[in-house]
Parts: C-alpha cells; sequence; structure tokens
C-alpha cells in the first residue's frame, strides 16, 4: 500500500518540481522495485483531484481527467504508469480517489495533525481548542455554489482504511489496473462545516475571510458506486456531524495521541 506523497494543492503550485519528482519519480522506483522483487499487487493512495473541475454534480470514474493543479497531476500520472505496467508487467493495481479525508478514530487515540495544517475540519476545531487564539479563515467566499464558499465530500478516515483492506483482498483475483472513488456521497460548503461543528462543540466559531487558493475547484462530491458494488464497501459515517463528532475529542484533549 503506497500512501507516500506531496499533497498539498497550494504548494504544488508554487514548487511543482518537488511534486512530480516526489510523487511521480519516487513512485517509478517503487515500481521497479516491486518488479525486480517479484511483488505484483498494489493498493495506491490517489485523490479527487485527478478529476479537476467537476462536469457534473456527483463524479463517477467515468468523468474525464483533467486535474487544474500540479497535485492533481502527478497523482493522475501515476494511474497512467500503473495502467502502463500491468499491460506490460502484469503489476496489478487499485488506485483510490480519496475525496475529503476527515475524522478520527473513535478510540481517542489516533487523531489528525499535519504540519502545516490544511485541512478544514482540524483547522476549525483547532481554533475552538484554542479559545479562539488560533484564528480560522475561510479561502474564498465568491464561488458558483450554494453559499459561495468551497463544497466537498468529506469522507471518514476509518471508511478510508476499511476500503484498502478490501482492495487488497481485490486484487488478487482481479488482474490490471483499477479505480475506484471514495467520498459518502454528500457535499458540504466550508459555511456548512462550521457551523455543523459549532453544534458538536457548543461554541461560537468566527473566522476570517481570505482570498481564493489557486488550484481549489468550486466542488468535488463523490460517486462511490463501483467501490460499493465491486468491493463490498460501504461508507459508515455520512452524517458531517458524526464525522465532526469523533475528530473534537482528540483536538479538544490536546492531540496526546498518534495523529494518523
Amino acid at each position: 500500500m503506497h500512501f507516500c506523497a506531496f499533497s498539498l494543492v497550494g504548494e504544488s503550485v508554487q514548487n511543482p518540481a518537488a511534486y512530480y519528482r516526489n510523487n511521480v519519480a519516487h513512485t517509478l522506483t517503487l515500481l521497479d522495485a516491486m518488479r525486480q522483487s517479484g511483488h505484483t499487487n498494489l493498493v495506491f493512495s490517489s485523490t479527487a483531484a485527478v478529476y479537476g473541475t467537476p462536469q457534473q454534480d456527483s463524479i463517477n470514474e467515468e468523468h474525464g481527467k483533467q486535474p487544474i493543479n500540479p497535485y492533481g497531476r502527478s497523482k493522475w500520472m501515476v494511474e497512467q504508469v500503473l495502467q502502463d505496467y500491468a499491460a506490460a508487467y502484469g503489476l496489478n493495481s487499485v488506485s483510490l480517489h480519496y475525496f475529503n479525508a476527515a475524522g478520527a478514530d473513535p478510540c481517542g487515540c489516533l487523531g489528525e495533525k499535519h504540519d502545516p495544517e490544511t485541512h478544514l475540519i482540524p483547522n476549525i476545531l483547532k481554533s475552538v481548542a484554542s479559545g479562539g487564539e488560533i484564528q480560522l479563515k475561510v479561502f474564498g467566499t465568491n464561488y458558483p455554489t450554494h453559499d459561495g464558499t468551497c463544497v466537498r465530500d468529506y469522507i471518514h478516515v476509518n471508511d478510508l482504511a476499511s476500503a484498502h483492506l478490501l482492495a487488497g483482498a481485490f486484487l488478487p483475483t482481479h488482474p490490471g489496473a483499477h479505480a475506484f472513488n471514495l467520498g459518502n456521497g454528500d457535499g458540504f460548503s466550508v459555511l456548512e462545516v462550521i457551523r455543523a461543528a459549532e453544534a458538536v462543540t457548543g461554541q461560537a466559531i468566527p473566522f476570517d475571510i481570505s482570498e481564493r487558493r489557486p488550484g481549489d475547484p468550486p466542488t468535488l462530491v463523490a460517486d462511490s458506486t463501483r467501490a460499493i458494488d465491486t468491493l463490498g464497501w460501504k461508507p459508515h459515517y455520512t452524517n458531517i456531524n458524526d464525522i465532526i463528532d469523533t475528530a473534537w475529542p482528540w483536538h479538544r484533549d490536546g492531540e496526546t495521541f498518534k495523529p494518523w
């Protein structure tokens, strides 16, 4: 299972060389090592960013691949490489298109922490946990969406984990290069996520409005029918309040355990 990548959209626009070197060239090194060692099955951590700006409300795997930033392009390049390696070398793969990974394990021992932190939900909850000392920023309020802020499909990390296990079990009897979307099928705007976090935490959450970040499409919502029908996968966390409710104790209690 290949999870290693640079994954910040804005950073990829500013420094594409690092993204193509790390995400594409280093993956080629991994694939060649797999060939040399006789390993033939790979589960690849990909992204919804391969689709670019959606041409329909719900994105399935047949949607055109037109990524609008170097991060998305680097992942799509690897998926095309995997198709060629399957045809030429018999190296089988499943590429999993994450939509917005979120949440924490309900045990409270695994949570989300990045440096720098760019994901919306942890930034909201860090702002609450800090008593407002960490100011929340909303990047753009003039997108062509119902409230002007970006709309995203948030998928719980435990649901992502279960999909990886199912993909690993699928590969030995299904040669080739496969791709599956992983999302819960509902889109929530930035402002809707903030309101949901206010309901979970019981606190008002102030924010500043900043300029749009380059490379952010207005809407990304998954059609995960293929993963449900083919892998037998089913997301258990589909309500944004429930997803935030698993993450809040992790941030409230000081992120004292392992990050994911």
